[in-house]
């Protein structure tokens, strides 16, 4: 089966899950890291290069003050924990502003080796494309993928990595991310083999 080189993830639905047991909605987060780090194990034992994952954006930054803690001390749970275990981190995002985690601007290089995770953390893909007046994307160190997986049944991008995406086939599960299930990466895998990769050719 042939496996895509980058494959970006959408882990969305963490507030919906919380609502639905009875939790504040900033209580699913905490419940999103370790999924994320099964996905990110998956993900290195099936031997793929590159993974991007969405972290949180700009415009999630407009959440009340307990979810803007909660998503943000996730992020920074998640980094660390997926750098002990072995990956080359590059952290992309607007780390000139406030919402930008301080532990986190360390990684604004890319730090260690590895499978290459891009973990997009306070990201816009205004503040993205803005770099293009100074010659480049922001992201320009991410590169080109494969196919994005989003969580939670949404379909669409919501500005995970435009330029990038621009030729990603799209597979959504319907779960929720804290109900992530290793076979649904492996469902994504196959639906993946299965696409006609002519990149507009």
């Amino acid at each position: 089966m042939a496996l895509p080189t980058h494959i970006g993830f959408i882990p969305d639905g963490n507030r919906r899950w919380a609502v639905n047991r009875g939790m504040g909605k900033q209580d699913g987060y905490a419940f999103g890291i370790e999924p994320g780090l099964q996905l990110y194990e998956q993900c290195k034992a099936y031997g793929i290069q590159e993974v991007s994952v969405y972290g949180f954006t700009q415009d999630n930054v407009k959440r009340p003050a307990e979810q803007k803690h909660a998503f943000s001390q996730a992020c920074v749970h998640f980094a660390q924990e997926v750098m002990r275990r072995g990956c080359a981190l590059l952290v992309v995002g607007d780390e000139d502003s406030e919402q930008f985690p301080a532990e986190l601007r360390p990684f604004r290089q890319r730090q260690g080796s590895g499978i290459k995770v891009n973990f997009l953390v306070n990201y816009g893909w205004k503040w993205d494309l803005a770099g293009m007046r100074q010659g480049d994307i922001r992201s320009s160190d991410v590169s080109r993928l494969d196919m994005v997986v989003r969580w939670g049944g949404g379909r669409r991008l919501s500005g995970f990595l435009p330029v990038q995406s621009v030729y990603a086939d799209i597979y959504v599960v319907d779960d929720y991310w804290p109900d992530f299930k290793p076979e649904h990466l492996d469902q994504a895998l196959e639906w993946f083999s299965r696409q006609d990769r002519t990149l507009g050719g």
